[in-house]
């Protein structure tokens, strides 16, 4: 059973009515990543794509339990807006920082202070490994990171999931979600 807040809920149908627009996750992939982030008590959430916030509304809802925080890059300030709008709808002002900007850029220019215990990715698949290469210095022991579309967009992202399996400090699995979800733990 989903315990959903009423406007949290209709946000989310209003937003499953653009799907395909924006490139979502299935209410499925979101579920699921709202359980693991409230399963591991994160504290922490980097998500690389933002788009209109529909995977961001999923992480804050998880997040305000722990008192967490979410940061989000996006490279298109018009999604950036539209996804501002709608988390501060759903009353998680405060619990957010959007950035603008190519994931890759933002992520190398990040201070060695800067430290999260969730990465999601799911922007630019071509970039998936590079950024899997930039973030490994910004993660906290235990770290989880989980990244959309491995099923549905396999052959542009082959080779982040052929180098985060073969990466011997993470344990890698494939869920099989909707567009396909890999979740990788980080063991030490």
């Amino acid at each position: 059973m989903n315990i959903i807040a009423p406007e949290l809920e209709e946000t989310f149908k209003e937003l499953e009515k653009t799907q395909h627009d924006f490139w979502n996750v299935s209410r499925q992939t979101g579920n699921f990543l709202n359980m693991l982030v409230k399963m591991n008590n994160i504290k922490s959430v980097l998500e690389i794509g933002t788009s209109n916030g529909y995977s961001g509304l999923w992480f804050l809802d998880a997040l305000k339990t722990a008192g967490g925080r979410l940061t989000t890059i996006e490279y298109y300030d018009k999604r950036q807006s539209i996804a501002k709008d709608n988390y501060d709808k759903c009353g998680f002002s405060g619990m957010y920082t959007p950035i603008i900007g190519s994931a890759c850029d933002v992520i190398e220019n990040f201070d060695d202070e800067k430290k999260f215990d969730f990465v999601f990715i799911d922007a630019n698949k071509s970039e998936y490994v590079k950024n899997f290469e930039l973030i490994k210095p910004h993660l906290l022991s235990h770290a989880i990171i989980a990244a959309d579309n491995v099923n549905s967009h396999r052959e542009k992202i082959q080779t982040f999931l052929d180098t985060i399996i073969a990466d011997e400090d993470f344990q890698t699995e494939i869920i099989d979600l909707p567009a396909g979800l890999s979740v990788s733990y980080k063991l030490s």
